[in-house]
């Protein structure tokens, strides 16, 4: 099967036909917009996996600090602030929050005996 010549699994189209598909919600009209469209979806997954590394470092760390844990959170403090650091460089999230983040738990950290 194919759709404007390009190849499809179970009638749904492969690569960028998809972006022409009639059946998908967003239909490009030119080759521009289809190319925007792709972008975007790049850009999407690498601003999610980036935004999951964060929160997901942060619930850890935050867990360790909730449990008295301070050795496990002295551990984890440097790749929490790498994260926050990486998310601030790219704009995934503001440089003063990562700082508002990374001082917050080192606060905390400080406070466990």
């Amino acid at each position: 099967m194919s759709v404007r010549g390009c190849l499809t699994t179970n009638g749904v189209p492969l690569g960028s036909a998809l972006l022409f598909h009639k059946k998908n919600i967003f239909m490009a009209n030119t080759k521009s917009a289809a190319k925007r469209a792709r972008q975007i979806t790049k850009r999407t997954a690498a601003n999610k996996r980036v935004s999951t590394v964060v929160k997901t470092q942060l619930r850890d760390i935050r867990a360790a600090v909730a449990a008295g844990k301070k050795t496990e959170a002295i551990a984890l403090l440097p790749k929490v602030s790498s994260a926050l650091d990486k998310a601030a460089k790219t704009g995934q999230i503001h440089k003063n929050k990562a700082d508002r983040n990374k001082g917050s738990i080192a606060r905390q950290i400080a406070a466990l005996k």
